[in-house]
Parts: structure tokens; sequence; C-alpha cells
């Protein structure tokens, strides 16, 4: 069976649970929880299978892959039905365009290592840090809004009227924006699929306060 380390607010790791449900694929959920407790012997052993010490970690047998992503694309060709990527192959760059979007431009802001450095290493209040944050999570939204209103592909889902690997990255980063009280007033289409995918068995079972670890953690942890 697959195992998958993952956290349960893990926005990647989010991605890639939608994913497995949508694929119906059954899996074994690895909590990292000891890795956020700075637990030596765990991190130490985890540091092993993935160098970078971050989820999500996909172990397939003796193959590992890390980065959601790339974790996504391995799922769809090792189980191609349902496919999560169209044939099209404009449709194909256009829904991989909205996944990198969101991965490269507006997800690593969010890392919690990257908010801990503001803090500790730049000085910058909790207010300060939060204004950074919303201001760069608001310009990958606007981007992305317009890419959507403006798509020939675009159905009830960000492709169509099936979710695709484009869906399983906007309604995580949607979750992180709301986490952190981002308003997402302006941008009705990102919040109408989202609604979609929100009422999809896959996402609805994908969800971070369903997943195993959520009382291994503190409501304090770290905002």
């Amino acid at each position: 069976m697959l195992e998958l380390y993952s956290y349960y607010r893990s926005t990647a790791s989010y991605r890639v649970r939608i994913a497995l449900e949508l694929k119906k694929i059954p899996y074994l959920y690895k909590s990292v929880a000891k890795l956020r407790k700075n637990d030596l012997e765990f991190t130490i052993e985890y540091s092993r299978i993935n160098p970078q010490k971050m989820v999500p970690t996909l172990v397939d047998g003796d193959a590992i892959i890390t980065q959601s992503l790339a974790i996504i694309e391995y799922l769809e060709e090792r189980y191609p039905q349902p496919t999560l990527l169209p044939s099209d192959v404009l449709a194909k760059a256009y829904v991989r365009q909205i996944a990198l979007l969101i991965a490269c431009d507006i997800h690593p802001l969010s890392v919690m290592r990257v908010r801990k450095f503001f803090t500790s290493t730049m000085g910058f209040s909790f207010s300060q840090k939060m204004s950074w944050y919303r201001h760069w999570v608001d310009e990958g939204l606007k981007a992305l809004e317009e890419i959507l209103s403006n798509s020939k592909f675009r159905g009830s889902f960000c492709h169509g009227d099936e979710p695709t690997i484009a869906d399983a990255f906007l309604a995580p980063q949607v979750y992180n924006a709301e986490r952190f009280q981002c308003s997402l007033s302006s941008y009705p289409i990102i919040r109408q699929i989202n609604e979609v995918c929100m009422n999809h068995p896959a996402f609805i079972a994908a969800q971070p306060h369903l997943q195993p670890d959520v009382s291994e953690y503190s409501p304090n942890d770290e905002y």
C-alpha cells in the first residue's frame, strides 16, 4: 500500500490527498507530528526519506517521491483513471499553469519556516508579517482570477465539469487564504470553483480537519 507522509494543515499534502481520493487509491497516512515537535530521532530518520524534511512524501515500495506536483503526476501515470489531466495539449498546459502559479508563486510564502524567519530573524511584528503575506497572496489570486475569467476551458471546475490537477491546487490555496484571513471578495470565480470542489466527496474527505493527525497538534500551533 502507498504511504503518504503528511501534516493535516499542509496545503501541499492536502493537494496529494485530494488526488488520491479522486483516484480512489487506498493509502496509509503517516503523520510527521514528531518532526514538527523537534523529535531528534524521528527527524534523523525522516531526513533519510526526504532530505528537505518537509511534506508531502509518497512512498511506493522502493520508490520515494517528494513535491506535490511530482507526486500527483506520478499518480496520474501510475493510476491513469480517472484522469486528472485533459487530453488536449493546450488544455493540459492550462491546467499545469494554474497548478504551478499556486505552487510556485503563492504557496511558498505561507510555509511556516518562511513565516518564522520574518519574526525570528528579520524582526517583523506579527501584523507586519501578515500584511506582507496577504499582499502577495492577493497578487497571486488576482492573476489566477484573470486567467480563469478569460479561459475558454473553464467550466464548473477550473477545466470543464470534472476536477483536474488545477482544482487539487486551487482548493487548498483557498483554505490557506481563509485561514490567514485574506479577503476573497474580489475573486468570485475562484470562490465559485472552490464551492463546487468542496461539495465533491474527494475534496470533502481530504479536508484538513478530517485527517488522523489533527489531535496530535495543539490548537495554538503557530498561526
